[in-house]
């Protein structure tokens, strides 16, 4: 909390100016997905730096060069999307769970994104916002998933990868992105303004004829595996 305070203080003079940019880009019947996602991706640099953050990012060359794509990460928190947006040049939307849609402000974020929410407790509401997805994906849109469904509140240790949210990817055949993200969790979960340092990892993607014929709980644990042991070989120990 003490870090989103630091953001703002170190905004105030251009921050009025930002929020009417964002609900002004969130009409998106005036403004296209690029000409949205660009002022996110200026916004999201500047707000990082001004709450002391450097991110290191590695593998940018290991993402498709074609659209339509599926990425899949470890989620600590709130600034995972950051990191996201400072990183990812290429615009993306994401899938995310119902009680952040209303949300002042990050709302108009998501509508910008094109994002979609699921209701976990609705079956039939998932499976059609799934086949929403699988749909996009094909026609060339890029998406986000946090497969844990919920973020991790142990560090930089993963949860269980949920094989269901691999079926649209499965479906469109599309390319399967993992992705570590490592001390995201430090930015806003703990009670510091001290700079700080995290890292995201696109990790090398898995094709259709990589994963064809596995199952989807093969793939969830397959993908996991492999940001486990990204985030074990480059996680900062503690002194």
């Amino acid at each position: 909390m003490e870090r989103i305070i630091l953001m703002v203080i170190r905004s105030l003079l251009e921050l009025p100016f930002w929020l009417y940019k964002i609900f002004r880009y969130a009409d998106i019947d005036k403004y296209d997905e690029t000409t949205g996602y660009a002022l996110l991706y200026r916004l999201t640099k500047k707000a990082n730096r001004r709450g002391r953050v450097t991110i290191q990012c590695y593998g940018l060359d290991n993402l498709p060069k074609e659209n339509g794509y599926v990425m899949y990460s470890n989620h600590q928190g709130m600034f995972d999307a950051l990191i996201l947006l400072e990183t990812h040049e290429r615009p993306f939307a994401t899938v995310s769970k119902k009680e952040v849609e209303n949300v002042f402000f990050i709302k108009q974020i998501f509508v910008i994104l094109r994002s979609k929410f699921i209701d976990r407790e609705d079956v039939r509401q998932s499976m059609k916002v799934m086949m929403e997805v699988t749909k996009e994906v094909k026609e060339g849109r890029n998406y986000l998933i946090f497969p844990e469904g919920t973020r991790s509140k142990n560090q930089n240790q993963i949860q269980e990868f949920k094989g269901g949210s691999f079926k649209c990817a499965m479906n469109a055949k599309a390319p399967i992105v993992p992705i570590a993200i490592i001390d995201s969790y430090k930015s806003f979960d703990t009670h510091s303004i001290a700079k700080l340092t995290v890292q995201i990892h696109y990790l090398e993607p898995l094709y259709y004829e990589d994963y064809q014929g596995m199952k989807s709980g093969e793939i969830a644990e397959l993908v996991a595996a492999r940001i486990e042991k990204t985030i074990n070989e480059f996680e900062t120990i503690p002194a």
